[in-house]
């Protein structure tokens, strides 16, 4: 199993930077799409569908709600940046009320447990972090802004999963991940921290923000992660499934790949309008 997950990250790796080195900006932003695409299939069943065809119109209405989000915002022309902000706030006001829901289950359930609500909860999740993913491509720097998301995340990741093996003892959210703790927390946002101090030394003609911005960018960023990763995981608990989805051999679904990235990208993307960045 361990050399299966090896592979097929190396393998992810590699497929993510020859798409960032060779693909263009529209021909990105499609395959962006795909992939959350794929993820919303897999929703679709954390949302109670288990019937392909409620699974594939599950996906045909996600598809129109990213097509007209696109349009609203002129994502392929000449961005609509108030827009483009406004969606970023109010994804981060919902991954606020998902965070309350996240520290309140089981009880919490009452509110989004119903097919409908996850459903929408769905949306939320995936829409606003493929418009982010997408926008920051179109940015100048954008790669290199594709990666930082990318390289928060795993920091955040990589830092909380040593240090929580190390030192934890205290549960982070014992009801819906029993394996993350406080250290492990701690751990991974020093990791974020640590890598955007470093990222702000060696940026190809400096970064255009100061290195305390930039630090507390690395902060809410990482601590979005987290954040993703734990509602997925209680979801998948509501639902009672393990991994989204089997797509990836030794990770799961695709989902359990992107689930940090769904929180991490629409408040990367809004901090970039905080500090001025853009």
């Amino acid at each position: 199993m361990l050399k299966q997950r090896i592979i097929t990250g190396v393998l992810l790796v590699l497929a993510i930077f020859a798409a960032l080195a060779y693909l263009s900006m529209p021909a990105l932003t499609g395959l962006i799409a795909g992939a959350f695409l794929l993820a919303a299939w897999e929703w679709a069943n954390l949302s109670g569908f288990e019937s392909q065809p409620g699974r594939g119109l599950y996906v045909f209405g996600s598809a129109l709600v990213m097509a007209m989000v696109a349009w609203q915002s002129a994502l392929m022309a000449e961005q609509n940046t108030a827009v483009l902000r406004d969606i970023f706030v109010a994804a981060c006001l919902w991954w606020t009320i998902a965070l309350l829901w996240v520290k309140t289950y089981p009880t919490s359930a009452v509110l989004w447990g119903s097919k409908a609500a996850r459903s929408v909860m769905g949306l939320l999740v995936l829409v606003p972090a493929w418009l982010a993913l997408s926008y920051l491509r179109y940015l100048p720097d954008g790669v290199y802004l594709i990666l930082v998301v990318i390289g928060l995340v795993v920091a955040a990741d990589v830092g909380a999963y040593f240090t929580g093996r190390a030192l934890g003892k205290a549960k982070l959210a014992a009801a819906v991940s029993p394996g993350k703790s406080w250290a492990g927390f701690w751990g991974g946002l020093a990791s974020c921290v640590s890598l955007m101090a470093i990222l702000w030394q060696v940026w190809p003609g400096a970064m255009p923000i100061s290195l305390v911005a930039a630090l507390m960018l690395a902060v809410v960023t990482g601590l979005a992660s987290v954040l993703g990763d734990l509602l997925e995981s209680m979801v998948k608990r509501h639902r009672g499934i393990k991994d989204s989805g089997n797509i990836l051999p030794g990770h799961g679904g695709i989902m359990d790949r992107i689930d940090s990235i769904t929180a991490a990208a629409p408040v990367f993307a809004l901090g970039l309008f905080a500090t001025g960045w853009v």
